[in-house]
């Protein structure tokens, strides 16, 4: 078995503010490690189904967030950004048999998560595809689609989990935190690294095909952004239509135009 992980860290137990997500602020040393942690106990649970091969991208800021020393041996991880349409799944392809997605967050707008956004904290009021506010998981997770590979796992907020479950019903979810306007309730960070073991174990047994779903035939994405001098440098990339001062729309029957779009604007 071969696995791909994308690992986030804004949707980790116990994290509630900016400054304990960034590379050197000294808040951020306890978060960095609990980040590394529940990547390591996703990576234990894939090897104890005999996992063969597991594949990391560290996806969060300067993507130089998890002690790659505190992974299994058969781990490979990509730290910092390739800068490809693929961003948080930079290194993924048709070979693997399975995605996971570790540390996730609510989307933009929503209020799951104190820490809540889509992509970039302070670009863009809200991310839209097909009318639904997307999240980074739902990005992330389509692009895991479009090469053929099931969505078997995912950590995060509890607004997120079950917002995950609407698009992906047998996918398994485990929320370490649930949001309270600006604050954040959290289980115990030992039970959640047992919790993120425990459930890709399940998640990874039995006929993973049970994990795929079908992409929409029609991708509408609306975007909009807090500065509107940004919508207006959008709107000069192919096929970008301006709804308003704010606001973009693209389509596109290609996910892959979409994620192409989105690097560029």
């Amino acid at each position: 078995m071969k696995v791909y992980i994308s690992a986030d860290i804004e949707g980790t137990c116990g994290i509630v503010d900016w400054e304990e997500t960034n590379l050197h602020d000294p808040q951020a040393t306890y978060h960095k490690e609990q980040m590394t942690k529940e990547v390591n106990a996703a990576c234990l649970g894939a090897n104890d189904l005999g996992c063969e091969d597991i594949f990391v991208k560290d996806a969060h800021g300067s993507a130089r967030s998890i002690n790659p020393s505190m992974l299994p041996e058969n781990t490979r991880i990509l730290r910092g950004w390739a800068r490809n349409p693929h961003m948080m799944m930079a290194g993924i392809d048709e070979g693997f048999d399975a995605s996971m997605f570790i540390g996730y967050h609510s989307a933009a707008s929503e209020d799951g998560n104190p820490l809540a956004h889509t992509m970039n904290s302070v670009e863009y009021d809200y991310i839209k595809l097909n009318g639904m506010i997307l999240s980074e998981f739902i990005m992330n997770a389509y692009t895991s689609i479009y090469y053929g590979i099931p969505v078997a796992f995912l950590s995060g907020d509890e607004m997120l989990c079950e917002n995950a479950k609407k698009i992906f019903p047998n996918i398994v979810t485990v929320a370490v935190s649930k949001g309270i306007g600006n604050g954040s309730v959290s289980i115990h960070p030992n039970l959640a690294v047992k919790r993120i073991n425990e459930g890709v174990k399940e998640a990874l047994s039995g006929d993973l095909s049970r994990h795929m779903i079908k992409l929409p035939e029609k991708f509408e994405i609306e975007i909009k952004f807090r500065n509107h001098f940004k919508a207006y440098r959008a709107s000069f990339y192919p096929g970008v239509e301006k709804l308003d001062s704010q606001t973009i729309k693209f389509v596109t029957n290609d996910y892959y135009e979409f994620l192409r779009m989105f690097l560029f604007i």
